[in-house]
């Protein structure tokens, strides 16, 4: 990816190879999970089994399951042989002014410390990890001196629905978030990828810890800021080595997964999600209506304008091993994630932003409910 820009997949964006160098530092991972069952097996087990020098514990935080996760967890590590480096905390009832994943997280880093960590790796229930990946966010933290290493896990591409919009939500991330200005120590741009984020557990401590964004939704953008902010150096970028078992299977769940951050990305702002709808349209969707003009200047420039928005999709598409023809759908789908952010808005008007697994944690200021 072209790092200033974020839309072209490069050698400076892809997590490195894994290499033998690496320090055996004791990586403690930490999982929040609210039921989970049917994914957190998965991923317990590809942390359990890392190819890496150090150690490499687990600690999963139960958060309200009701479908089984806690046993779960507990019958994935048990099959391993490696039950003795899981811990399964229940966690305590959410305190007000904290979402609910920050909260889990935080329980879960308190838990960790004990086991003196050089490396805290917050991913999420649904990521599987190869057994390189510690060893290889490691060394990437250790040769560039980093205090946190993110990486976009690959994201399911299986159903119709999956392969129209998830690349290109990959795709329109990292045009907000632009992985070499992330990484200069030059540029505020801060941004990180929660489901797979490796950071130093001093880096957490000068930020006043995880309380210091436990009103955040989209906590790993804020964590981020937060971490960088503070003196901290971060990195960003695309990983084959992880990926989610999540599957979102139709484009109504797509639509809902965007809809619960975006107007909170947006900052509550109207005239920002008039500016962005504005964006959109004149980006992706003005292009193909100049070639209904019957003019042949606008339509030759109409023309243009497409195949450039196709060809800076291209690489994207063939990280996810899809056809470049997907690039032509690219003002369809930017009419979806156009429809899926004004939504947010609507929910957010409603009382009803950010919903998560029946909590509501992006409320309009003056509407009564509290959070779940």
């Amino acid at each position: 990816m072209k790092a200033s820009f974020g839309i072209r997949p490069s050698t400076s964006m892809m997590a490195p190879p894994a290499t033998n160098t690496a320090l055996a530092k004791t990586v403690v991972a930490v999982v929040p999970a609210r039921d989970e069952a049917a994914v957190i097996g998965d991923t317990v087990r590809s942390l359990l089994q890392q190819d890496y020098a150090g150690a490499v514990h687990v600690i999963v935080i139960d958060d309200g399951s009701t479908d089984g996760t806690y046993a779960a967890a507990l019958a994935a590590a048990a099959s391993t042989g490696c039950a003795h480096r899981l811990t399964v905390i229940t966690g305590a009832p959410l305190p007000h002014g904290w979402s609910g994943k920050v909260w889990a997280m935080s329980q879960g880093v308190a838990a960790a410390m004990p086991l003196d960590p050089g490396y805290l790796l917050f991913t999420d229930a649904d990521i599987l990890h190869d057994a390189d990946n510690v060893a290889a966010l490691v060394a990437q933290a250790e040769a560039q001196r980093r205090d946190m290493v993110s990486c976009m896990v690959r994201l399911p591409t299986d159903c119709l629905a999956e392969k129209a919009l998830i690349p290109a939500f990959v795709f329109f991330f990292f045009k907000l978030y632009p992985p070499a200005w992330i990484a200069s120590a030059a540029r505020r741009t801060a941004g990180a990828a929660g489901g797979c984020m490796l950071v130093r557990p001093g880096a957490l401590e000068r930020i006043g810890g995880l309380a210091a964004i436990r009103a955040h939704i989209i906590d790993d953008c804020a964590l981020a800021r937060a971490i960088k902010g503070g003196g901290g150096s971060i990195w960003l970028g695309l990983t084959m080595r992880a990926r989610s078992t999540r599957s979102y299977g139709s484009f109504a769940d797509i639509g809902r997964m965007i809809s619960r951050t975006a107007f909170n990305q947006l900052r509550h702002s109207y005239l920002l999600l008039g500016l962005t709808m504005a964006g959109l349209l004149l980006t992706y969707v003005l292009p193909p209506l100049l070639l209904l003009s019957a003019r042949p200047v606008p339509m030759a420039l109409g023309a243009a304008a497409w195949m450039l928005m196709a060809v800076a999709y291209a690489p994207m598409l063939r990280f996810y091993r899809r056809s470049a023809l997907w690039g032509l759908c690219l003002p369809a789908i930017a009419l979806f994630y156009a429809a899926a952010t004004v939504r947010s808005a609507l929910q957010y008007r409603r009382g009803r932003g950010g919903q998560w697994k029946g909590r509501v944690q992006d409320l309009h200021i003056g509407v009564g409910e509290p959070r779940a």
